[in-house]
């Protein structure tokens, strides 16, 4: 699911860059500022649609859950944690079929996310409340 980048330093300054993510699919870009550092954004995913996210200011840390079922999931299931931070361009995939939680690190963070569907364009939106799943962020 990680997508490792990397870095350039010289003397002209740095270059932040990830040569291996295929940006094809992309059809949306937006990104989140959490209010808090306390503040947890989810759990929110997508039967169809799949997300990438990169840390382009502080840190994140995301926890995502695979689901079969989203009329009914089990509450226990497995949960990946993911550490993003802005040292280099990492994109976590988020596939289709996810959900995510997404808690900032740092004060003042920003996610950059990249969608495969336009605003609107498919009814594929799934909320649960942040207690629904085990998490530890």
């Amino acid at each position: 699911m990680l997508i490792n980048g990397n870095k350039f330093e010289d003397e002209r300054g740095i270059i932040k860059f990830n040569n291996d993510f295929e940006a094809s699919a992309v059809k949306r870009i937006y990104t989140i500022e959490n209010s808090s550092t306390d503040f947890i954004r989810g759990w929110q995913g997508h039967a169809i649609e799949q997300r990438w996210f990169s840390c382009i200011k502080g840190r994140f840390r995301i926890a995502v859950i695979h689901i079969d079922n989203f009329n009914n999931p089990s509450s226990d299931l497995d949960v990946k944690y993911y550490d993003l931070n802005d040292d280099t361009l990492d994109f976590l995939h988020v596939e289709a079929g996810c959900i995510t939680a997404i808690k900032a690190s740092e004060d003042n963070s920003k996610l950059l996310v990249l969608a495969d569907y336009r605003l609107g364009e498919i009814k594929d939106e799934y909320r649960f409340p942040l207690d629904y799943f085990n998490i530890k962020l």
